[in-house]
């Protein structure tokens, strides 16, 4: 009866942790090692946060126009600027949303330094698109709302 009552335990946390909701913890290494993993495609980097009314705002027009432009090598990434507690929640909301997985929440050393290191320009407002090359380069930075009309001017340019 143990044996047995040990192995329902495990099997309900085994079950548990797997539907426990996860994006995957980026700091500055990891920030460069997804970037350097697109490399060949258009890479659009989606900073927001579930607390940010203009990023949820722009979020299903980003993943139209990653649908739109998929098939050209656009890939859209999208970064959880989210708090800890907020993370299941940021979660949930992408998967409502449709929105390309794996997803990512930004958890530098140094919140500083991780900012700085995307584009010194940028003071870590929020929404914050940053365009990427097929070579990997950072060619645009739009912070704040953005104005699509000027994204996709921005990618036509690219694809």
């Amino acid at each position: 009866m143990t044996r047995r009552l040990l192995l329902i335990v495990a099997a309900c946390t085994f079950a548990a942790a797997a539907q426990q909701p996860m994006l995957a913890p980026l700091d500055e290494a990891g920030f460069e090692k997804v970037r350097k993993s697109h490399t060949g495609s258009v890479l659009l980097v989606n900073f927001w946060a579930t607390w940010c009314q203009p990023c949820r705002a722009e979020m299903p027009l980003l993943l139209k126009l990653e649908a739109r432009y998929r098939s050209r090598g656009l890939k859209l990434v999208n970064i959880s600027c989210d708090e800890p507690e907020q993370e299941a929640g940021a979660l949930e909301f992408l998967k409502k949303q449709g929105a390309p997985l794996p997803a990512y929440i930004k958890r530098p050393r140094n919140d500083d330094t991780f900012i700085n290191s995307i584009d010194p320009k940028w003071s870590g407002a929020l929404p914050a698109l940053f365009l990427y090359d097929r070579q990997g380069r950072k060619v645009k930075s739009f912070i704040g709302e953005t104005d699509m009309d000027s994204l996709h001017e921005a990618l036509r340019k690219l694809l």
